[in-house]
C-alpha cells in the first residue's frame, strides 16, 4: 500500500480507502451482511488500508451500522469518513444540508459506527434549497464541539466548491479539506476545472467509481456487448458515457493489462491513482478476491507510454473556456517558457491551436 495526505492536511490515509456501499440489504449492490462486512473489513485492514468510506443513505444507515460492528476495538487506527444531505426518509426535514439535518446526522452517524468521532464528514452535494452559510457554520461547529475532525464536500461543481472555500475564508469557517467526485477514463470532466482547482487549493480528491459502475473491468467489449437486464445493458446506467468511446477504452486498457499480466481492473484503477490531485481512490468489491484485484493497483506502475496509449483513447478533448487559458497562458504567453520549463516537455505542451492543420482549413 502507499499512503498519501489528505489535501493539504497533515492527516495521512491510504491511496486506496474501502468504499461500502456493497454492505447491507436495501442498495441492491452486494447485500452484504455482518459476517462477510467483517471478513472484508479485516481482508482490507491486513492489505494496508486504513481509510474506509462511507454514508448514512447507504442502505438507509445499514452501511455505517456494519462498519461499526466491523471496526471495533481497532477504531482509533483507522481514518473513518461518513456523509449525509441525501434523504433518509420521505420527510422533506430528513434531507438536505440544513442545520436540523445535519445535526440530526451527524449524532445517527455516530450511534450507528459506534463512535464519538467522525474523522471526515462530507456533505453528499449541492443543496440549492438551504443558504451555504447555515451549512458551513453547522460544519463550522461540529468541527468545534470535537464530533468531527475535518470537513469535506462532494459532487459539488468547481465554481461551488469555490463559493465555499471564499465563503468559510471570509467568515473565519473550518474549510473543506477533500472532494469526493466521479473519475474514472471514461469519464474525465474533472479535468477541465477541478483538477486545476484541486491543485491551486490543496484540497484532495477521493475518487469515487474508477471503474464506471463496473464497466472497466473487461467484462464486457464490442464482442461481448451487455445484455439487456443489466445495469450496463439498459438505459438507466449510474454514469453515463458513449459506447463506442467506452469500448475504444476498454481495448486500450485490456492490452496494458496483458502487458502488465494484471487485470483490466487493476489498470483502470492505477490510472486513476496516478493523477497528481488524488488523495486516494474508492475501491470495492462483492469478494475478497474482486477487492484484491482492486488493491494490486498500488503496487502496479504505469509506463509513460501506456499513460500515453490510456490518454489517447480516453482523450475527451478540451472544451471551452479551458482550451483558451491554456492558449493565453502557455501557447502565447513567453513567461511561462523560462518559469516553467517542465510544462514544456515532449507530449505535455499545449499546442498553439492556430498551427493546427484542421484549424487552417
Amino acid at each position: 500500500m502507499i499512503y498519501r495526505r489528505l489535501g493539504n492536511t497533515g492527516l495521512i490515509v491510504s491511496a486506496l480507502s474501502l468504499g461500502t456501499m456493497q454492505f447491507g440489504q436495501a442498495a441492491n449492490i452486494g447485500r452484504l451482511e455482518q459476517d462477510a462486512t467483517n471478513s472484508m473489513v479485516k481482508f482490507a485492514l491486513d492489505h494496508g488500508v486504513n481509510f474506509i468510506d462511507t454514508a448514512d443513505v447507504y442502505s438507509r444507515g445499514e452501511s455505517e451500522t456494519l462498519v461499526g460492528n466491523a471496526i471495533k476495538g481497532m477504531r482509533e487506527e483507522l481514518v473513518i469518513a461518513t456523509k449525509c444531505r441525501l434523504p433518509m426518509s420521505d420527510n422533506f426535514n430528513r434531507s438536505g444540508a440544513q442545520r436540523v439535518n445535519i445535526l440530526r446526522g451527524v449524532e445517527s452517524s455516530l450511534k450507528r459506527l459506534q463512535t464519538d468521532y467522525i474523522d471526515l464528514y462530507q456533505i453528499h452535494g449541492w443543496d440549492s434549497n438551504t443558504p451555504l452559510e447555515e451549512t458551513l457554520r453547522t460544519l463550522d461547529d461540529l468541527v468545534r464541539q470535537g464530533k468531527v475532525r475535518y470537513i469535506g464536500l462532494s459532487n459539488y461543481m468547481a465554481w461551488q466548491a469555490a463559493t465555499a472555500l471564499g465563503t468559510q475564508k471570509q467568515m473565519g469557517l473550518e474549510p473543506y479539506v477533500s472532494a469526493q467526485m466521479y473519475y474514472s477514463l471514461v469519464g474525465r470532466d474533472l479535468e477541465h476545472d477541478w483538477f486545476a482547482f484541486s491543485e491551486y487549493t490543496g484540497m484532495g480528491i477521493l475518487v469515487w467509481s474508477a471503474l464506471a459502475g463496473g464497466f472497466l473491468s473487461g467484462k464486457y467489449d464490442r464482442s461481448n456487448p451487455p445484455p439487456k437486464g443489466t445495469r450496463f445493458g439498459d438505459a438507466n446506467r449510474f454514469v453515463p458515457f458513449d459506447d463506442d468511446f467506452g469500448y475504444r477504452v476498454i481495448d486500450a486498457v485490456k492490452a496494458i493489462a496483458a502487458r502488465h499480466n494484471v487485470s483490466p481492473v487493476t489498470v483502470a484503477i492505477g490510472w486513476a491513482l496516478a493523477q497528481r490531485p488524488v488523495s486516494s481512490v474508492i475501491v470495492a468489491g462483492r469478494t475478497n478476491e474482486h477487492l484484491l484485484d482492486n488493491l494490486k493497483a498500488a503496487d502496479l506502475k504505469l509506463t509513460d507510454e501506456d499513460m500515453q496509449e490510456l490518454d489517447t483513447a480516453s482523450n475527451p478533448g478540451t472544451p471551452y473556456p479551458k482550451w483558451m487559458v491554456l492558449q493565453l497562458d502557455e501557447a502565447e504567453d513567453p513567461r511561462p517558457k523560462v518559469l516553467h520549463p517542465e510544462r514544456y516537455t515532449e507530449g505535455k505542451t499545449w499546442q498553439d491551436l492556430r498551427f493546427r492543420k484542421w484549424f487552417n482549413r
